[in-house]
């Protein structure tokens, strides 16, 4: 003060402005009290702001010994910061002491001593907490019904959720970081993330909204005096001023960003509810595209785990579509990624992947791929209503997954019939080229039934449809003659028609009564055809030894009835020789041979 007066050099000088006095008038008032003796009670509801303001004030012990300042450093030292309630109450009062609170360590102080007590086994907690109250929606200091640990109610794991998330986010930030740093459990840290989200940013959480909105008036109620912060948040919408919802724009963006940086790295330390959720918010507000992206990773990394209202984002960038179709393409490449990554040997990975991967591993889960290709199918079918959906990014979002994913192709069936019914205008050749993306092989009886009576379709699509029923039903047919009798003769080899009906539009469930007569009066015709050819096949027999008997009466060749001839003919001519040669011998006269000449020789 006499500094003050000396640095002014006006002789006249009756009254000096303290305006940058941390702690304010009050802080002020309990400073003079101490200078004139008069005895000042020290709580945690006045000791930051009475620390500060005797740093400003100077009140060091070169003046005088037990000054302000050796007082309260004392008294936060040995009283606050072994106590856990005190810690709360004092790191919440500095959120109007910056940056005095930061530079005189309070704030790092405090939060360490809540991150040591959070940490804690909960089975040895003597102090007071406030728990989770049914009615009241924030703590209040000065409640004497406060819960209390004791020997016949256990504390549970997260005690010390609702009263951490009364602190402004900078400091819930520096207290988790702290909490982290301590060793607790990532699940339990990403729960305090997700109460301290459904606590300031209502809507955010499902069926939360009236509980946000009462903790939103009481945080008010709890950070009066505070210059530029308010208790609770509401979700933008348009106003008559201009400078409020900027402002609510701005503390918002500030939240979600500081969530987004403070989620562990482990898989399942949030919900993938819970990540789609902020990542709408944060597209809603713009939120820095890097954290998005990061956002967005964390999302792949259980993708699996996805529903399809938490799926269907809003286009908040002027995009002519009504759901942002592009995010969902970005969230299915990231999760292909992952289940690549995770189908690697785990010694290629670096130290931060598998840092990230700590948690609840996925491994290589066959059904991860079948999960997100149903739910991709649902997403499809859903956004397919847009008059505004392009073909080729209906067409590229349906040909993301491989062809492993999809067991059943009945999912992908609705979608397509859901996008040609909402586009009529496609021509034949657009038809082709959507219906490509599908396999007529992969779907059910049902479907295939529904197909074939689907107008909609191009033709060479009905005939393949048709062709893969008829092979469906041969084939259940020749199963069936491997079974009993008394068993069922006809099984779909997809039992899934009633999953099929509930999944599908009012529209498409159309012809389903008539498409089960068709296949009844169908089977019928099968059944009369098999025993058709069970007569035809025994009939077949018959012919078949009637023509043996024949083949046997006629075994010879031309060539033996040929030589068979002949020798008939030699018989005949020797017979014919024996009876003529005894008349020739009866005349001797014919019978003596003439003389033999024989010509004379010169020698």
């Amino acid at each position: 003060m006499n500094r003050l007066i000396y640095e002014s050099h006006d002789p006249d000088l009756n009254k000096i402005a303290l305006e940058d006095l941390p702690g304010g008038p009050e802080a002020f008032e309990l400073a003079a009290k101490f200078c004139y003796g008069i005895a000042v009670d020290l709580t945690a509801g006045n000791i930051s702001g009475l620390r500060c303001a005797a740093e400003y004030l100077e009140m060091t012990e070169d003046l005088e010994e037990g000054n302000l300042i050796f007082k309260t450093e004392a008294f936060l030292s040995y009283v606050v910061l072994s106590s856990w309630r005190d810690s709360i109450v004092v790191l919440k009062s500095c959120e109007k002491l910056s940056p005095w609170a930061e530079n005189l360590q309070i704030v790092r102080r405090c939060s360490e001593s809540i991150a040591w007590k959070a940490c804690a086994n909960p089975k040895g907690i003597k102090w007071a907490y406030t728990g989770k109250p049914t009615n009241v929606s924030s703590p209040k200091w000065n409640d004497l019904n406060d819960s209390s640990p004791s020997r016949s109610h256990p504390v549970p794991p997260d005690w010390w959720f609702e009263d951490v998330s009364v602190l402004r986010i900078d400091h819930f930030v520096r207290v988790v970081t702290a909490i982290k740093v301590k060793g607790m459990r990532f699940e339990l840290t990403g729960a305090s993330i997700m109460h301290y989200a459904a606590k300031w940013l209502p809507g955010l959480i499902k069926d939360g909204q009236g509980q946000a909105d009462d903790m939103s008036i009481s945080g008010n109620s709890n950070s009066s005096g505070s210059s530029s912060w308010k208790g609770g948040f509401h979700m933008i919408v348009a106003g008559a001023k201009d400078d409020t919802p900027s402002i609510q724009a701005k503390d918002q963006r500030m939240i979600i960003e500081s969530l987004i940086s403070i989620i562990p790295p482990q898989k399942d330390s949030v919900s993938c509810s819970f990540l789609l959720r902020l990542l709408r918010m944060a597209n809603m507000l713009k939120v820095a595209p890097a954290l998005v992206t990061e956002l967005e990773k964390r999302v792949g990394m259980q993708f699996e785990q996805a529903s399809l209202a938490d799926l269907l984002i809003p286009s908040y960038n002027k995009s002519e579509t009504l759901y942002d179709v592009d995010l969902v393409q970005r969230l299915l490449e990231h999760f292909l990624v992952q289940e690549q990554t995770e189908c690697s040997s785990p010694s290629g990975r670096s130290f931060s992947d598998k840092h990230m991967f700590e948690g609840t591993q996925r491994g290589n889960h066959p059904n991860a791929k079948m999960r997100v290709a149903r739910l991709v199918d649902s997403y499809l079918t859903e956004v397919s209503r847009d008059k505004n959906l392009s073909l080729t990014k209906f067409q590229v979002l349906a040909e993301a997954l491989p062809e492993c994913a999809r067991t059943c192709d009945d999912g992908l069936y609705r979608a397509i019939d859901s996008y040609l019914k909402a586009h009529p205008t496609l021509s034949e050749h657009e038809r082709k080229r959507l219906c490509r993306v599908m396999d007529c092989q992969k779907l059910s009886i049902d479907a295939c039934i529904h197909a074939a009576q689907n107008e909609r379709l191009p033709l060479r699509v009905v005939v393949q449809v048709l062709f893969s029923e008829q092979v469906k039903i041969s084939n259940a047919l020749a199963n069936s003659t491997l079974k009993n009798p008394g068993e069922t003769q006809y099984q779909p080899l997809i039992p899934n028609h009633k999953t099929l009906l509930e999944g599908t539009p009012q529209s498409f469930q159309e012809g389903w009564a008539a498409a089960k007569k068709d296949i009844n009066t169908l089977m019928f015709e099968l059944e009369s055809m098999k025993a058709k050819y069970l007569e035809l096949q025994n009939d077949m027999e018959n012919l078949q030894r009637q023509f043996d008997k024949m083949s046997k009466q006629k075994q010879t060749s031309a060539w033996t009835s040929g030589w068979k001839k002949l020798s008939k003919l030699t018989k005949m001519t020797t017979s014919e020789n024996h009876d003529i040669g005894p008349q020739i011998s009866t005349t001797p006269e014919e019978t003596t041979k003439a003389p033999r000449r024989w010509r004379n020789s010169i020698s």
